[in-house]
């Protein structure tokens, strides 16, 4: 595992801040006329998700011109440090979209391969509802606008919230019995439409267990790093032919993993 530096936490702070307030900007003053479909009616982009990845972009490449790059939107630079900044400028562009404030800018940084949870440097969440820019990683003790939050409490999945997504096509396949398996044994389900805006809630002790299947680095580093700097765990398993990403309450978590096996 990387500690994480001062600037390097400083400098995620800034970025995501930056994004989530362009973002927010943009959406007062309109962003109807810029609206497209990706994968489906509830997969969207905005020129306010363009426009905050290229500012976090263009950053990074005056600061951190080694420093690999893969964002939601497309940008994309080889690393020649081993570091790779790994961006969501706007997570939860439905929210967005429909005026909801479940939604931020979300950024991770990893040293290595990001498939390793040890390659985790640090996450960093901005929420402009809230104004509240998380970050923490393993080694890095997560805060709320710098401020530590309290330690995790441990509880299983029986007395805990699942936080989750499942779209409604894989309800039957093998993919929804494996959902199902996990689903049954919460005490209760929350599906709210932002991955890192869930592991905020998770990093807090609100919510307990993230499941969701085929999630894509963007959507799953982020939080990743807030729920490890707050004394969660995390893993990757598979079942139903995909492959599901946990993180949670560590007992949570192996109830869940054990319900998917």
């Amino acid at each position: 595992m990387t500690v994480p530096t001062e600037a390097d936490v400083r400098l995620a702070t800034e970025l995501v801040r930056e994004a989530g307030s362009l973002a927010a900007r943009m959406r007062r003053e309109g962003i109807g006329d810029s609206i497209e479909t990706k994968t489906s009616v509830s997969d969207l982009v905005t020129a306010a998700d363009k426009a905050a990845e290229k500012a976090i972009v263009e950053r990074l490449a005056a600061e951190h011109a080694g420093d690999g790059i893969l964002g939601e939107e497309g940008s994309a630079r080889e690393s020649t440090t081993g570091r790779v900044w790994t961006i969501d400028p706007v997570d939860g562009t439905y929210n967005f979209v429909r005026g909801l404030d479940w939604w931020c800018s979300a950024l991770a940084l990893t040293d290595g391969d990001p498939a390793d949870a040890d390659s985790i440097v640090l996450g960093a969440v901005y929420s402009p509802a809230e104004d509240a820019v998380y970050v923490g990683g393993p080694e890095l003790p997560t805060t709320r606008n710098g401020e530590p939050l309290e330690a995790m409490s441990d509880l299983p999945l029986s007395l805990g919230c699942l936080t989750t997504y499942l779209h409604p096509s894989k309800l039957g396949q093998p993919a929804g019995e494996a959902y199902i398996r996990v689903a049954r044994g919460a005490a209760s389900i929350r599906i709210l439409g932002s991955g890192s805006m869930d592991l905020t809630a998770i990093a807090q002790g609100k919510l307990h267990l993230f499941c969701q299947h085929s999630v894509p680095d963007w959507d799953r580093l982020p939080g990743w790093g807030l729920v490890l700097g707050a004394g969660g765990a995390t893993t990757q398993v598979e079942a139903g032919g995909v492959l599901w990403s946990l993180a949670g309450t560590p007992t949570a978590v192996a109830d869940a993993t054990r319900a998917l096996a």
